[in-house]
């Protein structure tokens, strides 16, 4: 439990911010509390602080009397206290991260960020990229972030708006040219908004519904994304006029944003047809309204007039043609020689006006052709290289975000698909048995049917309720094509991919929507891509093969041309990693990328990885830089794809310049390694086959050691279940989806959220880390130079850097002494303490091991800010983890479990979910 670290100088102004806060937060526990609360409050503090400095059992006795004395009433207030200071805390180090930028952006020349796109641009010069390979660069560059609304984000929207406002008078206090008056008001504002946010309740009262979750999502597009994405692709364009001046620079739409939140049916039965179209209309009413505030913004400063300078006639033409089809006479600019504003006005009314009468815009091509006239005309009379980035920026938002603002992925069970399947193959006669078939067999018999243009589809009213949600869902889709362009819906998934049929059925269903047509000349037409989630060991394994089958396949070959023989195929890191440990999952999934890689470039077909990360450790998360550079280096060229879930969504997009930040990182990331790939014919320079073998040899050793506990082990799930608050999660009320699919509660029904939140919670962290140590520590004692040659992968192959790194922070932020409490929940306490030792044991192998791979004293000593972080933290999250265990101890001794008990053991759930920043 004792860790010593250096301080890290440079954080010193947000040790000032913290302790600023901290401060107002006393006086406000004073206020609402009395001197006892913050006087308990202080003791347990410092307490907590010298256990974690000095880790003795007089210590510990001490703090674990404070803790156990309390009474009911004041504990609660113990409890909202230390999870109120982790709020302030995180938005701290935010404003933290945003005032480093600002520091290297106030330097010379030599002061460029690492990760940042200047520093991305500066590795194009030292490798000479001549600006025609830059160019070819850009136009390969792909990043799609898709938006889900995956139950880990334990923080209420009312709690982050509070910090959003904080974070705010933070950043204005740092204005080093402030009064006196100024400051003192920013000083009254913090006070007030740490007293609303105590005055607040941390819970919800009610589960959120889907359209909740559709609402919270679109918070994120309409606060930041709305306008960073445009930023970012000026930044990038901005970077290379400066450093390569006499070319012309065309920056493609590189990193764009998607969204699952509502239309992820998998295990969710409120997500219906009507749901997800709702959630369309929901997308288009707010990207409208966005596109009507900007064009009032340009209406207000666009007054240029005719009298001072000469417009374009193609837009002089337009005009008057468009003011007597569009507007009545009281909604025309008066000023006539201001022609600017006159076309704005009718832009603005034909806005008004979409999809309510002909006069709105069908598409979204048709507004940009409209504000792209308007930009030809202004360039006209606009000085040289003084471009009028207003009208650029608002071009680029209709370019990125059409008039559906955020592609919406369906998802969707291949086991539902097939049942759907199956009975519509029963009605017709074209097979009794479909579900039992060989799959050779249902390959031809689904085979057949696309090749054939006629139906095979009867009344609905013939069908299950089950099948007739089936279609209907495919019916929403060809609607929300009419009705929103393309774009709307271009990706159906499917989860628990396990063969050829299970893409199949899918364009089956699609075929009998109309979304893909086979005509009688036999040509096929074909609006909806069709993705396999490839999630448990075996499945990644087998992934190769089944996509191989598929591309021989004629009919499949002729839906793929039909998108440029792209094939998106998503990876899942969840499943993987609670199947088969975290190292084992991460290095199968990087073969299976490879594999399939290569399989599809001898068919000429063109991929996109979709990874399914979710936020925490244990289901692949990490910061989004470095999920990038873990991928194989001929695999970023097919287009990175990646999942932005629950806690991670407002710990990156919740302020402006922290989402900027995250985004040029990411950017950053891509375009070097691209410059990387540009100058290496040979793409597989990153790796070398005697790392690929030792990683084989690895993963094997660390598979057996893993399932040997979680499923040879026969106590294994009561432990789980007992020495975490599994049970006590699910009352959080933080998602709309059950825990598990099919509300079974065996472990392979349970989802990997609760799965990997319970042991974050307990500090054990168990699918972060556990039986990695085993795997490198066997082979760095199976021979003499073994160590070296880890130590060289880690110096050089991002994969596995990436890897190691990862397991270092699950590490620092497990704690097994705060661990051994929840051991004590299990009933019998021989099962609690084999366990226990075991996970331990495994603990202190997997640091010993990182430790002499990594060369360091300490964990995270190449990262020191990250470190500080988790040291900062680990003091106020001990006593919430002791009143968690004695808390859930009183809890489950009750036959009707007391409410105040439950709603106070969910506080800490919270609360500890704030101070370690993951959960699920």
């Amino acid at each position: 439990m004792t860790t010593r670290i250096k301080v890290n100088e440079s954080s010193l102004p947000l040790r000032k911010d913290i302790k600023q806060l901290g401060y107002i937060l006393g006086e406000v526990l004073v206020h609402h509390g009395g001197q006892e609360l913050l006087d308990k409050v202080e003791v347990i503090r410092k307490l907590s602080i010298e256990l974690r400095n000095n880790n003795n059992e007089s210590t510990y006795n001490a703090l674990k009397e404070e803790l156990e004395n309390l009474e009911r009433p004041m504990r609660r207030q113990v409890i909202r206290a230390f999870s109120k200071y982790f709020h302030l805390v995180n938005v701290a180090e935010q404003i933290h991260r945003i005032r480093r930028r600002r520091d290297y952006q106030l330097q010379d020349d030599k002061g460029i960020q690492p990760g940042s796109i200047a520093s991305a641009i500066q590795t194009f010069k030292q490798k000479n990229l001549t600006e025609a390979e830059i160019q070819d660069v850009l136009n390969t560059l792909s990043l799609e972030l898709i938006i889900t609304a995956h139950p880990t984000e334990s923080t209420k929207r009312s709690i982050l708006e509070i910090q959003k406002r904080i974070a705010n008078l933070l950043k204005q206090s740092d204005n080093p040219l402030l009064t006196k008056k100024e400051r003192k008001k920013i000083e009254e504002g913090l006070f007030n908004e740490i007293t609303i946010m105590w005055q607040t309740d941390e819970l919800r009262h009610s589960k959120p519904t889907v359209m909740d979750e559709v609402r919270n999502g679109l918070y994120y597009f309409e606060q930041t994304l709305f306008d960073v994405l445009p930023e970012i692709h000026q930044e990038v364009q901005d970077a290379l006029q400066e450093n390569y001046p006499n070319f012309e620079w065309k920056v493609p739409n590189f990193l764009t944003f998607g969204s699952w939140i509502g239309g992820d049916r998998d295990g969710n039965p409120f997500v219906t047809p009507e749901v997800t179209w709702q959630t369309l209309h929901k997308q288009n009413k707010l990207v409208i309204e966005k596109y009507k505030e900007s064009v009032v913004d340009l209406m207000k400063r666009f007054s240029h007039s005719t009298n001072r300078v000469q417009v374009s006639s193609a837009l002089l033409e337009t005009i008057d043609r468009e003011e007597e089809l569009y507007l009545a006479e009281d909604k025309r600019w008066p000023a006539k020689k201001e022609v600017y504003r006159r076309k704005l006005a009718i832009i603005f009314e034909r806005l008004n006006q979409v999809g309510i009468s002909e006069k709105g815009y069908r598409n979204a091509d048709e507004l940009c052709q409209d504000l792209l006239l308007i930009n030809d005309s202004i360039k006209s009379h606009q000085p040289i290289h003084h471009d009028e980035k207003s009208m650029h920026k608002l071009i680029r938002q209709v370019k990125l975000f059409g008039f559906h603002l955020a592609t919406l992925d369906i998802r969707n069970h291949s086991g539902e698909h097939e049942s759907a399947i199956a009975e519509i193959l029963k009605k017709v006669h074209i097979a009794d048995d479909y579900k039992n078939l060989a799959e050779e067999e249902k390959i031809k018999v689904l085979e057949a049917i696309l090749k054939d243009p006629r139906p095979i589809l009867l009344l609905s009213e013939d069908y299950s309720k089950e099948t007739q949600e089936m279609v209907k869902v495919f019916k929403m889709i060809r609607e929300a094509h009419k009705k929103f362009g393309k774009r709307a819906i271009d990706v159906y998934l499917i989860s628990m991919t396990q063969s050829p049929s299970d893409i199949l059925e899918v364009l089956v269903l699609a075929k009998e929507a109309g979304i893909y047509r086979v005509h009688a000349d036999g040509s096929v037409e074909s609006n909806l891509n069709v993705a396999p989630l490839l999630e448990t060991i075996d499945d990644l394994i087998a992934g190769p093969k089944i996509m191989e089958t598929l591309f021989k396949l004629p009919v499949y070959r002729g839906h793929l041309k039909q998108h440029n023989d792209q094939q998106e195929i998503m990876l899942g890191y969840s499943d993987g990693s609670k199947d088969g440990g975290t190292l084992t999952a991460n290095w199968k999934l990087y073969k299976a990328q490879r594999e399939i890689h290569e399989m599809a470039s001898s068919y000429r077909i063109g991929l996109k990885f979709f990874h399914g990360r979710g936020g925490s450790l244990g289901r692949g998360g990490g910061p989004l830089n470095r999920s990038i550079l873990s991928q194989p280096i001929e695999t970023l060229g097919d287009g990175v794809k990646i999942t932005e879930q629950g806690e991670v969504l407002s710990s990156r997009y919740l302020l402006e310049d922290i989402a900027f930040r995250s985004l040029e990182q990411a950017t950053s990331t891509l375009l070097t390694a691209f410059a990387h790939i540009t100058q290496n014919l040979d793409k597989h320079t990153d790796r070398r086959p005697v790392w690929e073998t030792t990683m084989e040899e690895i993963s094997t050793i660390s598979l057996r050691k893993y399932q040997s506990l979680v499923f040879n082990d026969p106590d294994f799930m009561t432990y789980f279940k007992e020495a975490t608050p599994l049970t006590e999660i699910g009352n959080l009320k933080i998602g709309s989806r059950p825990m598990s699919r099919k509300n079974k509660t065996s472990f392979e029904d349970l989802r990997a959220i609760p799965w990997v939140f319970a042991w974050t919670q307990s500090r054990q962290l168990l699918p972060a880390w556990y039986a990695a140590g085993t795997g490198l520590y066997e082979y760095a004692q199976g021979g003499a130079n073994n160590i070296a040659l880890l130590k060289e992968m880690y110096k050089n192959w991002p994969f596995f850097r990436s890897t190691v790194d990862n397991l270092q922070m699950a590490l620092m932020k497990a704690d097994l002494t705060t661990a051994r409490e929840y051991s004590s929940l299990v009933e019998d306490q021989s099962i609690g303490q084999r366990i226990y030792n075991n996970i331990k044991d495994e603990y202190n192998k997997t640091q010993t091991i990182l430790l002499q791979i990594t060369g360091d004293e300490q964990l995270l000593d190449h990262t020191p800010s990250i470190q500080e972080s988790v040291y900062r933290r680990n003091p106020y999250v001990d006593p919430l983890n002791f009143f968690q265990v004695e808390l859930i101890k009183q809890l489950r001794e009750q036959e009707n479990p007391d409410p105040e008990l439950m709603n106070q053991v969910l506080l800490t759930i919270n609360g500890i979910a704030a101070g370690l920043r993951n959960t699920g």
